[in-house]
């Protein structure tokens, strides 16, 4: 029998959206900034508009009463294990962007590959439509956010439109396995079985023969899936400035409390560059901060970090930063927290690193399915699973819970 392999987890990316100047760059620096320098890197490739974000949790470690624990990747911080995760910049839009109209094309392709997509949206009204500057309050926020979704939904619809028509309906009235059949097609998205199986549901689609459907059909499950397998968490940022406070409500009301989270990626910005250099002690998501040594701030520095505590974090609680990261991982994508070890009594993989993995997995994964995401092998050949903090045997189809500890147990390959 053998345990975990060392692999990496599985990888999660999430997309930043917007049109231009709403500080989405700034917003991509400040989540992809570390909180620490870290030498190993979770991820092989990383393009230049690709970066690492870290979701935050308190670590298992703690919870089991162990000094420490072992990242192999991301890092652990005073007991909350950061845990990484894909974020892309995604070319700026504009109206019409689905067209082609702007960068419309390099947005759309970049947009394919997302499993969720933050919205960032100018709180402030200080740029226009086209992104051009304003005078703060100029501009609708809301306004802003209806069109950019309507940019993503319309190029969505168009494109599986297309799929439709060049492919899937030239074997419609052949097909035997009509889920399975428009999985495939539309995998090129991004798009698994259960997004298919549920948008089916959704539009009441799930009993009307591929045959019988007309291009209505075709675009209302486009849309659906859009919302499924796309789902957009919107990033009001610039809350300190002009009426942002008002427009967060707005948006609020018209999309959702869950749907929208009041940030300032520029605080975020400069609170985590002010760490890095040891000006501060600030972790990503904390409430406050605490300069270190005064004497090596400059009056107008130290002036910046007091408008930080004042507008941002006493008013917000947080530059709301971590919280959006966090959000779009466990309540928009709905992941939970694993961690795969080898030894199930010491919480260690083969080489003694206590804790090295935490995987973010789809809440309802099952014992087997972990397996299978660990190494193929080790799905294949499954024997069961223990539960670390229990001592508990678990079989294939038993469902994880979040923060589990858990032991793969296989049967030898034979060679």
């Amino acid at each position: 029998m053998f345990g975990v392999i060392n692999m990496p987890p599985p990888e999660k990316l999430v997309g930043l959206i917007g049109k231009t100047n709403v500080g989405k760059s700034t917003l991509f620096a400040a989540i992809t900034l570390a909180p620490v320098e870290i030498a190993n890197h979770p991820f092989t490739t990383i393009k230049p508009n690709m970066g690492v974000g870290y979701v935050r949790r308190r670590c298992v470690h703690v919870e089991l009463g162990l000094p420490k624990c072992d990242p192999r990747t991301g890092m652990c911080i005073n007991g909350y294990r950061f845990i990484p995760v894909k974020i892309m910049d995604v070319a700026g839009l504009i109206p019409g962007a689905h067209k082609g109209r702007g960068l419309g094309n390099k947005f759309m392709d970049d947009l394919r590959q997302a499993d969720a997509l933050i919205h960032v949206v100018d709180a402030s009204g200080s740029t226009d439509l086209e992104g051009n500057p304003v005078s703060p309050g100029t501009s609708d926020p809301l306004e802003e956010a209806k069109l950019i979704q309507f940019e993503v939904d319309e190029w969505y619809k168009n494109v599986i439109l297309r799929i439709w028509e060049n492919r899937i309906s030239r074997h419609i009235y052949t097909v035997k396995e009509p889920i399975e059949y428009l999985t495939q097609n539309l995998s090129g998205l991004s798009i698994k079985k259960h997004h298919v199986i549920k948008a089916l549901k959704d539009t009441g689609l799930n009993d009307k023969p591929l045959k019988n459907w007309r291009r209505e059909d075709v675009e209302s499950l486009a849309l659906s899936l859009r919302r499924i397998s796309k789902p957009i968490l919107i990033a009001a940022n610039k809350i300190d400035l002009g009426p942002a406070e008002e427009n967060v409500k707005r948006l609020k009301e018209f999309f959702g409390e869950k749907y929208v989270v009041p940030v300032s990626g520029l605080a975020e910005y400069i609170l985590r560059k002010a760490a890095l250099n040891k000006y501060v002690e600030y972790l990503p998501g904390d409430p406050d901060f605490k300069i270190l040594d005064a004497d090596k701030l400059t009056s107008k520095q130290k002036h910046v970090l007091e408008i930080i505590r004042e507008k941002v974090l006493r008013k917000y609680g947080s530059t709301g930063v971590q919280e959006l990261i966090n959000r779009a991982v466990f309540d928009i994508l709905d992941l939970i927290v694993v961690y795969p070890v080898e030894d199930h009594r010491k919480y260690t993989d083969h080489y003694g690193n206590i804790l090295p993995d935490a995987y973010l997995v789809p809440r309802g994964t099952t014992a087997r399915e972990l397996a299978y995401m660990i190494h193929t092998d080790l799905g294949k050949t499954f024997l069961y699973a223990i539960n670390a903090k229990t001592g508990e045997r678990i079989g294939e189809d038993h469902v994880l819970n979040d923060n589990d500890v858990i032991k793969i147990v296989a049967a030898k390959a034979h060679r």
